[in-house]
Parts: structure tokens; sequence; C-alpha cells
């Protein structure tokens, strides 16, 4: 791993308005005591102001220390694999000068921490960090005789994973794990194809069911039990004719029908005016989240009708106001607790395993389990939405953007605009009708608009007869574009006119990315370097391993992974025939860090995924003189016999 540091740019850091302590020490101790501190971050006309309606009244968040030294922080974030809690940890760490192990982050807990919309979008870094700070700030500014140091500085080092001792010897206990007294497991009945309704469901011998409408599950003692037994029902199911089903063959044609697009003057004129002009298509398939954890709840009924549910999910609260909806309740009569969990990305903000645990375990009458299995997940959960994107540009002869007309349909926004230099453009988003379920992937859309804009500009390139990295140095003025460009290259010995050799760019989240694709000898994905530029790097190694695991992430989506499906079913809804990245797909990785210590951190989950496929696209191309512009670029069945393989 390198890390660079590039030259400070002119940055002014503006507060963002919540992080304001109105109390001084005086008044502080008064309200709360002696010997215990609480701190608030965020107070009611801030959360109004922020369009949270269901801020905390009061206190919305809590720094407490007691008078041992233990250190307690609250935070509505959760730990889903990204190591927030390590990094969280760390910014209160260096801000009262304490060790890391004198510090316990409580995380996703709705009864005790405060209100927070959720894990995505990589926002932990950027906006919970520096709230956590301010408040470990004012802590020992309101009392300066309590055993606290001078600000240390862990930040920007590589301290080990807070907890990773118990994930490593299997103490953790995950929703999967969690066991509680009288506790019944559920499997859900369920339909083969969308759309179905439940005619009627005949129960076994000894097999209990808990039937309301079209809800319908088994309880046991036992997990095997209650699979064996959802098998022995006798189920009727009533197929209702959907007009939203289509195909993965017929999918991209579906997208855009009935859509329209004007003419925007400025952009045909220069179209018109331009040296070269390129007008191409580019698809991108549904893919699924895959976590390693599936969804799993586990859901408690009081005698006095208080629900508590412990799940895995990236927005404890999203969670906890569905089951307010669902049952009818108040709030605050629902306590939504999130173990650490494996993995989400962006795939569990929503929570049907939890209301299907509680609606078992109302009818129960006892505490019920409910763990999806892998093809519940594939099944019916969400997916990454698939998406046609349409560019027409054009370049003068002297290789500069002179047009640039960019259209996603159904994919969506995110990363939509570009960062290079064109006066005459147009970028847009287009809704479309999806036949299938989808939401929230690492990245969003940007990974799609990335792949189609970084292939187009490399076939602009072509067209100019310029080398690729040259291309985009001159059609760009943002310096943290070019620094990224920059490293990746350097690391990876860029040459112009060698063969077999890619490059991508991009930028999300606040993070600015580059990476180069090697091919070799029959289309082996030989080496990728990446290039990462998140502002202050907080803690190099754990950075290393989210870039890597985007990288790996993004891999699978560049080569095989695709949903196939037809009539309102799944052809290939279980892992084997769904291909994710295996340890042989994997080629060497070299990361570069740009630490930029002038500019403020900001999330690292999403932003390295979406270098990866135009980066390999465009070094078959540079291998092959075939142009690929479809993902998967490997196809669905990834067997190895397809157009690409890897070391």
């Amino acid at each position: 791993m390198t890390v660079y540091e590039l030259e400070p740019e002119r940055y002014e850091l503006v507060e963002a308005p919540w992080y304001r302590f109105d109390l001084d020490r005086r008044g502080f101790l008064k309200a709360l005591g002696a010997g215990i501190l609480i701190v608030s971050l965020v107070d009611r006309a801030d959360g109004q102001r922020r369009g949270n309606s269901n801020a905390p009244k009061d206190v919305a968040s809590w720094l407490h220390i007691a008078e041992s030294g233990k250190v307690t922080v609250f935070t509505g974030k959760v730990e889903v694999g990204q190591n927030a809690r390590t990094s969280l940890t760390q910014a209160v760490a260096e801000e009262l000068g304490v060790p890391i192990a004198s510090i316990e982050l409580i995380m996703g807990d709705t009864a005790r921490v405060p209100y927070d919309m959720g894990t995505f979008g990589s926002m932990t870094t950027p906006q919970m960090a520096p709230q956590l700070r301010r408040a470990a700030a004012a802590a020992r500014r309101l009392m300066p005789d309590a055993n606290l140091q001078t600000p240390k500085a862990p930040l920007g080092q590589s301290v080990p994973k807070v907890n990773g001792r118990d994930f490593v010897t299997g103490a953790h206990k995950y929703t999967s794990d969690l066991r509680v007294p009288e506790m019944l497991y559920g499997k859900m009945i369920r339909p083969e194809v969308y759309g179905a309704s439940l005619k009627d469901v005949e129960a076994a011998a000894g097999v209990n069911v808990v039937r309301d409408g079209n809800f319908a599950g088994v309880l046991a003692p036992t997990w095997s039990a209650a699979i064996a037994g959802a098998k022995a029902c006798r189920v009727a199911w009533k197929s209702t004719p959907d007009d939203r089903q289509s195909s993965s063959d017929a999918i991209y044609a579906d997208l855009k029908q009935g859509a329209t697009v004007p003419l925007r003057q400025d952009v045909e004129d220069a179209l018109a005016s331009s040296t070269h002009k390129l007008t191409q298509t580019y698809t991108v398939a549904y893919i699924a989240h895959v976590p390693l954890e599936p969804r799993a709840a586990v859901a408690q009924w009081s005698p006095d009708g208080n629900l508590t549910v412990w799940t895995g999910t990236q927005r404890p609260f999203g969670v906890r106001d569905e089951l307010v909806q669902a049952f009818g309740l108040k709030p605050e009569q629902v306590h939504v607790m999130v173990p650490d969990t494996g993995s989400g990305y962006g795939g569990k903000h929503t929570g049907e395993c939890a209301i299907e645990a509680a609606r078992l375990a109302k009818g129960a009458g006892k505490p019920v389990k409910l763990v999806w299995t892998r093809e519940e997940e594939f099944m019916w959960a969400y997916f990454r939405p698939a998406g046609v994107i349409d560019v027409r540009s054009g370049i003068d002869a002297s290789g500069r953007l002179t047009a640039w007309d960019f259209h996603n349909y159904n994919s969506g926004g995110s990363a939509i605009e570009t960062l290079y230099d064109v006066a005459a453009k147009r970028t847009l988003f287009h809704n479309a009708k999806s036949p299938l379920r989808q939401g929230s992937y690492r990245g969003l859309a940007a990974t799609a608009n990335h792949f189609a804009r970084e292939v187009h500009m490399d076939e602009l390139a072509h067209l100019a007869q310029m080398d690729p990295l040259e291309f985009r140095l001159k059609n760009t003025s943002d310096a943290r574009l070019k620094g990224v460009l920059l490293a990746a290259a350097e690391q990876f010995k860029w040459a112009k006119g060698k063969a077999g050799c890619g490059i991508a760019c991009g930028f999300e989240k606040g993070g600015y990315v580059a990476c180069c694709a090697e091919i070799g000898p029959g289309r082996k994905i030989v080496r990728l370097v990446e290039a990462f530029e998140c502002g202050a790097v907080v803690n190099p190694d754990h950075l290393k391993m989210q870039v890597e695991g985007g990288m790996v992430q993004g891999l699978g989506g560049a080569l095989f992974e695709s949903i196939e499906f037809s009539g309102g079913r799944l052809s290939n809804g279980r892992l084997s025939k769904y291909r994710v990245p295996r340890f042989r797909d994997i080629p060497p990785i070299e990361v570069v860090l740009v630490d930029r210590k002038d500019l403020p951190s900001v999330g690292a989950g999403e932003t390295p995924i979406v270098g990866v496929a135009p980066a390999i696209a465009n070094a078959i191309f540079s291998a092959t003189g075939e142009r690929l512009r479809a993902l998967p670029l490997w196809g669905s069945q990834g067997n190895g016999q397809g157009r690409l393989g890897t070391a």
C-alpha cells in the first residue's frame, strides 16, 4: 500500500448548524450532576431544520464519562462490516485523549441512541465522526477537572478493529445466533412466483401454522423442524396477472418503452459542429446484494403489548417505524436493537424480516426467531436496478469535448453529472417501470453511470487517436480527479500505447477514484491498481480494506453477476447458479491512498466500486479490439467459458 500526500488546496470548512453546545459548565453540571457527563449534539430546532420529525425533543445524542473514567458513546449508526465502530471510537479517543479500550460505543439501539436516518450514503465518517468529536471536545471544556488528557492523535493511524477478537473467535453474536427463553423458530410459506396470493393452506399433523390473510408461517422448537413443517404443508396459490412482468431478455427495451427525449438546441448545435461524433448505448443488469448474513430477526412481545426486535438492518429507526405502522403501536412501544451485522451493501434498509418475525411471535404468544434462507434472500429482497444509458458526444480536432448528452433509464441519477469540461451538456435520469423490486445498492447508480461515461470516454479517446490517460487529463480541470488519475497511473506504470491496459476514473460521495486494469494472454485479468482519495485518511489499514472490498464486489457486477428472470420467476436465485466473486477470480490488487490532510474525511464504502468495471472493459478493448458495452462483461453464467477469464 502506498500513501500519497498532495499539496493542499484552498478549502473552507463550514461548521454544520447542528454542532451546537449551548450550556455553560455551571448550568451543565447543575442539570446533570457530577461524576457523569452527558453531551447533547442535536437540539429540537436543529432536528426540525434537517427535516427530521422523529428527532428527540430534548437530548438527541449523548456522551457519558463515568467517575471510573469509562466513556460510553451513543450513535444511531450501525456496524455492517465497514468498521465504523473503530473509526468512530478513534474520533472520540483523539478528542478526549483517552485509550481506545476505555471507550464503549453503543450503536443502533433505538431505546438508547439518538434518532438517525440510517447507515447509508457514506455519511458515517463525514457526519457522525465530527458530531462525536464535538461532543468529546465539549466534555473536555465543561469538565476541566476530570481526568482527561490533552488530545492525542489516533486519527490517521492504523489501529486494530476494536472488537475484532470476538469475530475471529466466534464470540460475537449475530442476530441469527441470538436465543431468548421460550423462543420458537419460524419459517415463512411463500409462493414460487411474484404476484401470487395465498388461497389456502392445510397444515400437516403436528405442524403449527400462523395464518393472517396472505401471510402464513410455520412455528417449531428447532430450525430444521420449522423447515420440515413448512414443506409438509399443502398450499394452494392464486396467480394474479402482473402487467409489470418482463424477462431478462426483454428488460432493456421495456425500460425505455414510451420514453421521449426532447431536443436541446445548444447540444444539437455543438454536436453538429464537432469534428468527431459518437452515439452509443450501455446497459447494466439487475444484481443481488448477496450479503454474507441473510436477513434475520428475533421478535418478542411483552404482556403489556410492547415489542422488542433484534435484527440486522441499516436503518434501526426506519424498521422501528415500519413496525409501529404494521401493528398500530406508538414509537415508544417498539424497541429495535441491531447487533453488528454481516454486511448490507444497501440491501438492508427495510424491515420485512422483522415484521414477519413479529407477526409470527404475536400469533405464537412466544418469542420467534426468523432467518431467511439464501433463496429467500434472492427472491424477496430488492435488487440493484437494471439500466439503459444512452450517450451522445462530440469532440473537436484537438480532442476536447464539445458536446455531451447523457440519459440514464431506470438505474438512477447518482454520479450522473460529469467532471469533464464541456460547455454544451445535458444529463438526465428517466424513471421507468421496473418489473422487479429494486432499491439501494453499494454506490447506487454510480456504478452504472461511471461504466457508461468511462467506456464512452475511452471510445472518444480512440476516435481522437489519443492515449486514454492523456485524453482524460486534457478534458478535466478538476485537480482532485487529476490527482487520483496520476497516482494510479504512477503506481500502475502506465505506458502510452501498451496493449491490454485500461483506465477509468470517477467521483462519488465526496471521494475520488481512478482504476487501472491489465488484461493478459487468454483474456486474464492480470492486475488491478486503484488510487482513492477521500480527504484525510482516518485509519489507513481499514481504509485499504474498504477499497479492496469495494473492488472485489465490483468484480462481480463487472464480470458475471446478473439476475435472470421470466414469467415472475428467478431462474438463478441461489448461489449454485448466481456467481459471486470467488478466491480464484481475484487478481493481484494494489491500493494507493491519496491522503488529503487539508480536507475533511468523507466515506469510503461506496466510491471504490465504481472504477472497476469500466477499467476492465477498456483493458479488454486495448487487448482485443472488442468493445463491450453491457454489464456483466463475462455473461451471467460465470462458468469460465465466457469472454473473459481471471488470473
